[in-house]
């Protein structure tokens, strides 16, 4: 993923001060899970589009919410009034869609920068509570530190999600990962195990991963073979049903596409072939879900065609 910078200064809240809010609404979403970032700089837009722009989805997520503050969408969102706020988030969880906020993306590396990952926790996890969102979304894209030779990767990501999940309960709300599909291959590349580290030791705090099948390699993940059961390539044992195999909950690995050919370097699959290979997964006991980069290149008819053959809006 990628992200602009349009920032404010992040904001020092007492979780602890909100903890009598209603918690009701914020539930969960069971799978299938259908996940839209939302990044870009659209016209006459100021905050998240009309509900009906992204029916078929039941995750809308600004993105980003960066180590200085949130940008972009994050940041639209921030400088609407509280009343606003509210009114949107009543029609987006009336119509089933829970808004979340996603962090990092390719502007931060965390774990390289040095951010004290507990630090970084309370601070986003504050946020989260003080704009009423239902969640948040850890797109953690320091690929110098999961390349290295040590394990600061994971360490880092695994204090930061288990501090994360402290201040924000499960079942009342949304965290998930949006790691790209190789961090999950058993590959020594990664010393520190990867992804199936991070998995396997805070895996159960997680509710899902929006996996990145794209951005690795040129062809990688662009045919349903590729992408459900054999990846090959570059980065063997990171496909879908391969992934599962290594030990991750089948249920919790939702396929992630660029929207368009132009929002990714690679990985990009036609809407309506996206569509069979989603079909041919349902078909092996898969039902996590779609996230698509990025809104408004996919919108409504994206996660329609998308959903056709296996989950029909």
């Amino acid at each position: 993923m990628a992200c602009a910078a349009r920032v404010l200064a992040a904001p020092t809240v007492d979780v602890t001060q909100h903890e009598s809010r209603d918690i009701v609404k914020r539930t969960v979403p069971a799978a299938p899970r259908f996940v839209i970032y939302s990044d870009e700089w659209v016209s006459g837009e100021s905050g998240p589009p009309a509900v009906s722009e992204v029916a078929g989805y039941n995750v809308f997520a600004l993105s980003f919410l960066l180590l200085s503050g949130p940008a972009d969408q994050a940041v639209e969102w921030a400088s609407l009034s509280s009343s606003d706020r509210s009114t949107i988030k009543s029609q987006y969880n009336s119509a089933g869609i829970s808004l979340i906020v996603s962090a990092f993306g390719s502007t931060d590396a965390p774990t390289s920068e040095g951010a004290d990952p507990v630090a970084t926790a309370n601070t986003m996890a504050a946020w989260v509570i003080e704009y009423d969102l239902d969640g948040i979304d850890v797109d953690y894209e320091d690929f110098n530190a999961m390349d290295s030779s040590s394990s600061a990767a994971e360490t880092w990501l695994i204090t930061f999600t288990q501090q994360l999940r402290s201040q924000l309960p499960q079942g009342q709300y949304i965290i998930t990962h949006a790691p790209v599909a190789p961090w999950f291959s058993p590959n020594s590349a990664w010393a520190g195990g990867g992804y199936l580290k991070v998995d396997q030791e805070v895996g159960s705090l997680i509710d899902w991963y929006n996996v990145q099948f794209y951005n690795q390699g040129t062809t990688e993940y662009t045919t349903c073979t590729n992408l459900l059961t054999t990846s090959g390539g570059s980065y063997p044992g990171s496909s879908l049903f391969e992934i599962a195999s290594n030990g991750v909950s089948l249920d919790k690995l939702v396929i992630g596409k660029p929207g368009n050919s132009g929002d990714a370097d690679s990985g990009y699959i036609a809407p309506a072939t996206l569509a069979g290979c989603v079909e041919q997964a349902k078909n092996q006991g898969w039902d996590a879900g779609v996230m698509v980069w990025e809104f408004p290149d996919a919108a409504a008819s994206w996660i329609s065609t998308v959903r056709s053959e296996a989950f029909p809006v």
